[in-house]
């Protein structure tokens, strides 16, 4: 038998949530070489942390990120933590000899990529394995779509059009610390393109060479503060702050195989929830992928002749046919975010066991790549200028 796969989180929120019913979940759908052992959740709140290790099936706790990297029993750290602490927690894992999975962007600052990717590089060199959670790669949609591309059904590829659209950013939504530029270190940027930037390079096989052009904003300049920190005695307002991130990044890139690409991330496309949507234009074929339908790719095989041409359905939910959805439920039973997550963590447990994963898994390096697209479209913003992305690393 295999020892297990003892792994640590770090994060209590949001991505916490998601990432410990990966880690909970990973080995009921998929058979893996590996038993994964939850073995210690860590956040700040000692109280709430030992609730949540209850509820989502954390042997242990603690409020002191660094007890992890001194257990010896821990063989993979998972970081789910504000970006401004990626580096510092990610690094000193590595070099206590863990694994390392963190969320993306790879953290609020390109230095600090830089620093975790060349952390990274050494600690390969001892068998220590990074990964990244990019998870939409994961939706089995994405994943046929990224086979599609593979098989060459699209042929050349000429646009990349995509696009990452919320509207919960408005003026009343509370000064989190999303909004604040030393622990996000961008707004919808880092948290938004950064998925349609990896999903492009995946989907494409190919690495954007050039920002040719981008436009950076902030439309709230002011935000409440979060409940409980900034009541006026007798008053009853709300005390503000001020939200040091953009609120808003489009930009225009040019890709290695000559295709030319397009890139939009806001909190504030009203109607808009969670619409993260690529669409690849070919010369054989087309197709389009919207979060909001992610069971479903829409496909134009241009090689048809012209009058039975026209966009089809294609419901990606079927195993044996389409990556991941094996593991599931019966055809058009469908899938939801969580599934994501689920099927990157047995991944991971794949990779670290020697195993191929279903499709491939972003490292530090690859999420670099990615972080160092973001940083060439503030630098154009900025500056007001095309960017090679050479310039920037």
């Amino acid at each position: 038998m295999a020892k297990p796969l003892r792994v640590g989180l770090i994060g209590s929120r949001f991505m916490g949530k998601a990432h410990s019913n990966a880690w909970m979940s990973a080995g009921c759908f998929f058979e893996l070489p590996r038993d994964i052992v939850m073995s210690t959740i860590c956040a700040r709140d000692r109280k709430a942390t030992a609730q949540f290790a209850q509820r989502w099936g954390w042997t242990n706790w603690t409020a002191d990120w660094r007890e992890l990297m001194d257990d010896p029993a821990i063989d993979l750290v998972d970081v789910a933590t504000p970006n401004h602490v990626h580096a510092e927690q990610a690094v000193a894992a590595l070099e206590a000899g863990k694994h390392v999975a963190c969320e993306k962007p790879l953290a609020a600052t390109l230095a600090d990529a830089r620093q975790m990717r060349d952390a990274a590089a050494k600690a390969k060199r001892r068998g220590a394995m990074t990964f990244v959670w990019f998870n939409y790669r994961r939706c089995p949609a994405v994943a046929f779509a990224h086979q599609l591309v593979r098989k060459g059904r699209l042929g050349r590829i000429f646009h990349v059009r995509a696009s990452y659209l919320q509207d919960w950013g408005g003026p009343s939504t509370p000064l989190l610390w999303r909004f604040d530029a030393k622990q996000a270190g961008s707004g919808a940027h880092g948290d938004l393109n950064a998925h349609i930037v990896d999903l492009a390079r995946f989907l494409t096989g190919e690495e954007v060479v050039e920002v040719a052009g981008a436009i950076e904003h902030t439309f709230i300049k002011e935000r409440p503060l979060p409940a409980g920190e900034g009541t006026l005695k007798g008053k009853g307002a709300r005390r503000k702050g001020r939200s040091t991130v953009d609120d808003c990044v489009i930009f225009l890139a040019r890709m290695g195989g000559g295709a030319v690409a397009s890139f939009e991330a806001t909190r504030l496309a009203t109607g808009n929830q969670n619409r993260n949507r690529i669409e690849v234009n070919g010369e054989k074929g087309a197709f389009v992928f919207d979060f909001e339908r992610m069971n479903e790719l829409l496909w134009w095989d241009n090689t048809l002749p012209s009058a039975e041409r026209g966009w089809s359905r294609i419901m990606c939910t079927n195993g044996g046919d389409h990556p991941y959805a094996d593991a599931y439920w019966p055809p058009a039973h469908l899938l939801g975010y969580e599934h994501g997550f689920v099927s990157e963590a047995a991944d991971i447990v794949k990779a670290v066991a020697g195993r191929k994963p279903v499709c491939p898994l972003p490292d530090f390096e690859d999420a670099y790549r990615t972080q160092v697209v973001l940083e060439a479209a503030i630098v154009s913003a900025r500056e007001r200028r095309p960017v090679a992305i050479k310039e920037i690393g």
